[in-house]
């Protein structure tokens, strides 16, 4: 007899669908997996076999053989144990083939039947709806996470009888998806207001260039290398840029859930995903580990970091082929991982902070500390970063050591400071005021940093003063026409701060103060 069952497998942020077909034929007792299945589906003939005994079902005495097709598309990982098992109880008659009409499944089995949870849920559950599935059986630990995708019924179970019983009463109520904190598993409603961060910018003491310049940053989206001795505060900018970003909205959130449901990053204790993430890769992280691969590609840190920052220490410890993998994916939003048999898709729209020394022993140009390292030592220091990558970014910064008076101001009960740091909640009123002015100006309400290099001739609006300072920028520096136009796009943000309609003249030189590297500030 032959059975059939759907599933789907896993590609990238993408889920294929995959037909399970079961086949019983007279024949020595044994399971064969064919289609292109890695170990951990070839596994799945023991884990099936105990799972359906433990569960007080028979295992068919006969030669089973399993197809997972199509043949050609790659299979990895147990989330095939159910549908295998499933499959087999069709094929023996132990289960009704019109209970198992339209309906997909997807988990792994332990040895006594217990479903567990798996990696990549969200992604099946989408392909599910999209293909028309009546509804979808999952391990329910992974239910929450299925039910955020609307328009598909969802049936969470503990175990293969559950399962079973799932698929022969589908009129039956289901549990509710157990997780600690349940949202409503409506995405717009599972926005709640997030926390206000716990590293606040009101704590960074001095450094107002910088200040400004994350600020900036955050409002049009533009990546920033910050450039200064040790304690000069550059890590402490760098961790509190994820707090000046507006929150996530619905589609954002649910697609950087996605991306971490397909790296197995999840636990029910989440939820849908609600801060803007931030993650800091050490540097000596691997090109697979930065940008995503492997045999089987999964998302690295910089897709992980989609809709937020990656922050990247230490930046000229990186391996130079390490660092000049990140060129196209800063420019195109996603990075593209080919393999002989495939090609994958994660998306990466990110705000890369970077911070480096000036030097080797950190002291270049420090007007206290004396600098140990000789020019060749600070020209091959640097020579790991190309100039293709700093053309890529907008804002570059030399910080310097806040000064004594500084640092120990709050601790002086007597002492009152003229002026007042403002707090991250501030800051990010005015970042979230000029966001709003780039939506209601650039096509698709994109950020600044985002506005396509022919569109901005009809995006932009410069005053004349403006348009010659820009000029006269150009051919002084010697700016590249990327660095032009990105020179461009971030006096526009500046003016969206500022509330101006249009560029001027003193946006235009603002934004120049922050391109430190054009005429080799630190080299």
């Amino acid at each position: 007899m032959l059975a059939r069952c759907k599933t789907a497998a896993l590609q990238g942020l993408e889920a294929r669908p995959v037909l399970v077909e079961v086949d019983l034929a007279p024949g020595l007792p044994g399971l064969q997996l064919v289609g292109l299945a890695d170990a951990a589906v070839q596994e799945a003939r023991e884990r099936v076999r105990s799972a359906i005994r433990h569960s007080s079902l028979k295992v068919p005495l006969t030669r089973v053989v399993v197809n997972l097709a199509p043949a050609d598309l790659r299979k990895e990982g147990p989330a095939f144990d159910l549908p295998i098992a499933l499959g087999l109880l069709l094929a023996s008659g132990q289960l009704d083939a019109a209970s198992n009409n339209e309906v997909w499944s997807a988990g792994e089995l332990g040895l006594d039947g217990s479903l567990r949870p798996i990696r990549g849920v969200l992604a099946i559950a989408i392909a599910a709806r999209n293909h028309g599935a009546r509804a979808l059986v999952v391990p329910q630990a992974n239910a929450w996470e299925a039910a955020l995708v609307e328009g598909l019924r969802v049936w969470g179970a503990a175990d293969l009888g559950q399962a079973l019983w799932r698929l022969q009463h589908p009129r039956a109520r289901p549990a509710a998806p157990a997780r600690a904190h349940a949202p409503a598993l409506n995405p717009a409603k599972a926005l709640i207001a997030a926390r206000p961060p716990a590293d606040d910018l009101a704590d960074v003491k001095g450094q107002p260039h910088g200040r400004r310049a994350l600020e900036i940053a955050a409002a049009g989206g533009h990546h920033l290398l910050l450039c200064g001795p040790p304690g000069s505060g550059k890590t402490m900018l760098a961790q509190r840029l994820a707090g000046l970003l507006p929150p996530l909205d619905p589609a954002e959130a649910l697609e950087l859930t996605a991306v971490h449901s397909v790296a197995g990053l999840l636990d029910s204790s989440q939820g849908l995903l609600q801060t803007r993430p931030f993650r800091s890769p050490h540097h000596s992280c691997s090109g697979p580990g930065l940008i995503g691969g492997g045999g089987q590609p999964r998302p690295g840190e910089l897709a992980l970091a989609h809709h937020g920052v990656l922050f990247l220490d230490e930046l000229a410890e990186f391996r130079r082929s390490v660092l000049d993998q990140l060129r196209q994916p800063l420019e195109d939003g996603e990075v593209w991982i080919h393999r002989a048999r495939q090609r994958t898709r994660f998306p990466c729209r990110i705000t890369l902070v970077a911070a480096a020394n000036p030097c080797p022993c950190g002291w270049f140009g420090d007007p206290e500390r004396s600098c140990s390292c000789g020019e060749g030592q600070r020209r091959r220091y640097w020579g790991r970063l190309s100039g293709p990558l700093l053309d890529r970014i907008d804002l570059q910064v030399v910080m310097r050591r806040p000064s004594s008076a500084a640092l120990t101001a709050p601790f002086r009960a007597h002492c009152v400071s003229p002026t007042r740091d403002e707090s991250s909640a501030e800051v990010r009123a005015r970042v979230r005021r000029a966001r709003a002015h780039m939506a209601a100006r650039n096509p698709g309400g994109c950020c600044n940093s985002r506005i396509a290099g022919g569109q901005l001739q009809q995006v932009l609006q410069l005053e004349g003063e403006a348009l010659e300072v820009w000029e006269a920028a150009i051919q002084h520096r010697q700016l590249s026409a990327r660095a032009g136009a990105r020179l461009l796009r971030v006096a526009q943000t500046i003016a969206d701060l500022n509330d101006q309609a249009s560029i001027g003249a003193t946006a235009i030189a603002e934004a120049l103060t922050y391109r430190s590297f054009d005429q080799g500030v630190t080299r």
